[in-house]
């Protein structure tokens, strides 16, 4: 969570005697240098020589808060807005963020919205009320504001995917879907907001339009392995695993060592009961390291077995024990299968 650290320089002290103005200006040196505690000493000896109450407590909160001091950071914001008759927004602002972080969530909120009308055009307060309410469970306080922070800062597209959100946990995927759409009509060069539609659509199990979105990704992004790798989860969720095998391989082609797809790939040859290129699929993973190998290669094993394939059972062990040959186990199992 970013907050506002904002100053209160000499110029926004009353008048003062220089001693005060000396001290409060020594304390924020500190503070700029990182001697945080140091700098609450200061503050505080600036405050009994008259220093403006506003600024010592303000930044008398923020050292707390660089030292991850909440209550006592929470209790000085407190005092700032006491002493600024709640006129100070960023006092405001930081003591809502605290009151966020120590899961004090209404009453976070209840800041945060006294904040806003004093700064109505602050879009991270915003932002974080969005957040305080969706700790709450109010999806469509959450809701209003981030919608608040996106019409001040249009700019954001990570506010595009906060809103998504938020109406995903409504269960709103259709209108979810529609704003990262229109987003990405703005933002073309967001490849993003295509993989997160597919991500959408699938949630909602819509997995012809996940699939056209993923893929309408990898068009623009033919080697984001990752990718290709929901596009196949996908498509082996829609029943199709002969084209989810087409992408894995796709992807083993370009980097034999992503071993998670040549075991997907195992797997789904072995359900479709392929089970040379299943074999060769978990051969591949393991000669990578890939410790999962050795089920598939088991499963492949056991199920020639149950085919009465013997030799082809044979065959499959003994690549296994070229693969893994100190294993006892492996060789303990097997030769008692295949034993007369």
């Amino acid at each position: 969570m970013v907050l506002i650290l904002t100053f209160l320089l000499t110029s926004m002290l009353h008048a003062q005697v220089q001693s005060a103005e000396q001290i409060l200006n020594q304390a924020n040196l500190l503070y700029n240098n990182g001697r945080y505690a140091q700098a609450i000493l200061l503050y505080r000896k600036a405050e009994e020589r008259g220093a403006d109450l506003v600024a010592t407590s303000f930044n008398t909160a923020n050292s707390f808060f660089q030292l991850d001091r909440l209550p006592e950071a929470a209790a000085a914001y407190r005092k700032a807005v006491h002493f600024s008759n709640g006129e100070f927004a960023p006092a405001l602002a930081n003591l809502a963020a605290v009151l966020y972080r120590i899961g004090e969530y209404p009453e976070s909120i209840a800041v945060y919205r006294r904040a806003l009308n004093l700064d109505p055009d602050n879009a991270s307060a915003w932002i974080y009320l969005s957040e305080a309410y969706q700790k709450t469970g109010d999806n469509i306080g959450a809701l209003r504001a981030i919608e608040k922070a996106r019409q001040i800062d249009s700019v954001d597209i990570t506010l595009v995917y906060q809103q998504s959100e938020i109406h995903i946990s409504m269960g709103e995927f259709d209108a979810a879907a529609n704003l990262v759409r229109e987003a990405y009509a703005k933002n073309p060069e967001e490849i993003d907001f295509l993989i997160y539609l597919g991500d959408i659509h699938r949630l909602n199990r819509n997995f012809t339009e996940s699939i056209a979105a993923y893929r309408e990704a990898a068009a623009l992004s033919p080697n984001d392995k990752e990718l290709l790798y929901k596009l196949a989860d996908c498509l082996a969720e829609d029943k199709k695993p002969y084209l989810a095998i087409d992408i894995l391989n796709q992807i083993i082609q370009m980097d034999s060592s992503f071993t998670d797809a040549a075991i997907f790939l195992g797997n789904l040859a072995f359900e479709i009961e392929w089970l040379d290129r299943a074999e060769e699929a978990y051969l591949l993973a393991g000669r990578m390291g890939n410790k999962e190998a050795v089920y598939g290669l088991q499963n492949i094993v056991h199920e020639y077995i149950q085919k009465k394939r013997i030799s082809d059972a044979r065959k499959t062990i003994e690549r296994i024990f070229a693969l893994y040959p100190g294993n006892k186990e492996l060789k303990a199992e097997f030769s008692e299968i295949l034993s007369p």
